[in-house]
């Protein structure tokens, strides 16, 4: 089956739109939370809204500056937007797997790509909002040049080479993610009294 025809544009403008809207819970629901509260989880092995927050920093961390060196080699070579996106096959399911529920299909996190520590500072939640402004900053460049023949490489497996409008709708999905794990976090403590 053949997937609908979108705008690059439109497909980049509901990207930053799920930015704009991760960055108004961080500020609404994660700003104000103590030292305590940002590392307490809702049980053992469970990840804290810091810890979901540090994960998505690593991940960002190795996503991020790559990402922006393709776009800028990309720009340097000329290139010009596609009027539409282009989703790889692989790509797609990356990301299909990643809007999953977690409640419905759990995914194992790679040690390496894990929550350094139980006791996370509250810079976690700046260097998030740092990552944030530049993905929509990289966003904005993407709209300078033809994503769908840029590939970026995969950090796990570094032989997938997903086109970079995948990357970034990977990126921006496993936020919301992650986002919503903190959320549940935040819900389930204040069900229980905490």
């Amino acid at each position: 089956m053949s997937q609908p025809t979108r705008r690059t544009s439109e497909f980049l403008d509901s990207l930053t739109a799920d930015l704009h809207a991760i960055r108004e819970v961080v500020n609404q629901r994660f700003r104000p939370l103590t030292d305590d509260q940002l590392n307490r989880g809702p049980g053992p092995g469970k990840w804290s809204v810091g810890q979901c927050l540090e994960h998505l920093n690593i991940v960002g961390g190795l996503y991020l500056p790559t990402i922006s060196r393709k776009i800028k080699a990309a720009q340097q070579r000329g290139s010009t937007p596609a009027e539409t996106v282009v989703h790889g096959y692989i790509g797609k399911k990356m990301t299909d797997a990643m809007r999953v529920p977690a409640s419905e299909k759990p995914m194992k996190t790679p040690q390496q790509y894990a929550p350094s520590g139980m006791r996370l500072p509250r810079t976690v939640l700046e260097v998030f909002g740092r990552q944030v402004d530049e993905l929509l900053s990289l966003i904005e460049q993407t709209r300078t040049v033809n994503a769908n023949t840029i590939r970026i490489p995969n950090p796990i497996i570094p032989l997938l080479l997903p086109r970079l409008t995948d990357a970034l709708e990977l990126l921006v999905e496993h936020m919301k993610r992650h986002i919503g794990q903190a959320e549940r976090v935040l819900d389930t403590r204040q069900l229980t009294g905490e």
